[in-house]
């Protein structure tokens, strides 16, 4: 290349550059927000997870995008971080969609329906089956979008002061349980009361509920059931694989440079698989420390089961029939799950049943 041409593309490069850094500069705004979540710091898996999401927006950002997470409580309650990211209080909640059930049942299908979809297949609807762009048609009208960021797998089923052989003895039971399956309970005659996580210990203590469930035993050590309410029931039919959210105030979201939504929507999905991961390396020991220390561990009876069963299929038939939302997302659920668990038996059934033999 002569000299002339070299130098004529060298200034045509400079110029280029010139050019191109103001425009990725303002693709690039710098940005602080905040994040208030529905669990205490004490909870280093629930509250970890959005820690993780908002360390991840950070570094993937040279931390041009700043998000503050604050625990329940240090903004608003555990139960109102969706409302306070909803108003703009807040950019952001991550909190579990059931709990705000009582403005409409659909939303309980954003975390977990009793005999709902295990983890896996969650993902599998949420991700892929339609699932997230079904929620999130709903969750426009409360002007926030979700960010699937956590999932805890199958839970138990919770914390009693007594045995639970029958039906019968669930009969005016003061059951801390989340969302509308609370509703459930409520048919076998059961008292539901939701309650923040840091709520539950005090109220079971002072007895003003008879049992509680939360999520599983990592995380219901640290909240220190097992002092006051020492049989330990499984599983949680309840939530088989709950999902957890980033619900992000709608508004800032559509604002946002399409680079950043895509970091914020990689972030979350990091959060989501650290969570589980952090769930599937913590609670096995946590359920042997939980033993050695008292526990009773227990499964519900086939008798309770079956009953659980045939009232959450009437309670979800009867909302679908008077709210279009929860039937347009119940029904993709449903399907998904339907056409899911037949080569779950096939494959992992086998499988695990096969290494459960051989290893526990």
């Amino acid at each position: 290349m002569k000299r002339r041409q070299f130098l004529q593309a060298a200034g045509l490069g400079a110029a280029a550059s010139a050019l191109a850094a103001p425009a990725i500069a303002q693709s690039m705004p710098e940005l602080k927000w905040r994040l208030t979540a529905s669990w205490p710091k004490s909870l280093d898996t629930l509250f970890g997870g959005a820690d993780i999401f908002a360390k991840a927006v950070a570094e993937a950002t040279d931390n041009k995008f700043q998000i503050q997470t604050f625990a329940a409580g240090e903004i608003v309650p555990a139960l109102q971080a969706l409302d306070a990211a909803a108003n703009g209080t807040v950019e952001i909640a991550h909190t579990a969609s059931y709990y705000y059930f009582g403005k409409d049942p659909t939303f309980g299908l954003g975390t977990s329906i009793s005999f709902g979809p295990n983890q896996r297949i969650n993902q599998g609807w949420f991700i892929n089956g339609g699932g997230g762009e079904l929620l999130n048609e709903f969750y426009k009208k409360y002007n926030v979008i979700m960010l699937l960021a956590g999932n805890t797998g199958c839970q138990m089923g919770g914390w009693f002061r007594k045995e639970i052989k029958s039906v019968n003895d669930l009969k005016g039971l003061k059951f801390r349980i989340g969302g509308f399956p609370g509703k459930v309970i409520a048919k076998l005659g059961g008292v539901p009361q939701l309650l923040g996580g840091a709520d539950i210990y005090p109220a079971l203590e002072k007895g003003v509920i008879d049992a509680a469930e939360w999520v599983g035993p990592y995380d219901d050590e640290k909240l220190g059931f097992y002092k006051i309410a020492k049989y330990y029931y499984t599983p949680g039919w309840w939530e088989g694989g709950s999902m957890l959210g980033a619900f992000i105030n709608l508004d800032k979201w559509n604002a946002l440079p399409k680079s950043y939504q895509t970091i914020l929507r990689n972030a979350a999905a990091y959060a989501n698989d650290w969570m589980i991961a952090k769930y599937d390396e913590l609670n096995p020991p946590a359920l042997r420390r939980l033993i050695a220390n008292g526990a009773q561990l227990r499964a519900f009876s086939p008798e309770i089961m079956e009953a659980c069963w045939k009232a959450a299929q009437e309670l979800h038939d009867e909302i679908a029939k008077t709210n279009a939302s929860f039937k347009k997302v119940y029904e993709s659920m449903q399907a998904f799950q339907g056409a899911a668990y037949p080569w779950f038996r096939v494959a992992e059934l086998n499988y695990d049943s096969f290494m459960i033999r051989k290893l526990s």
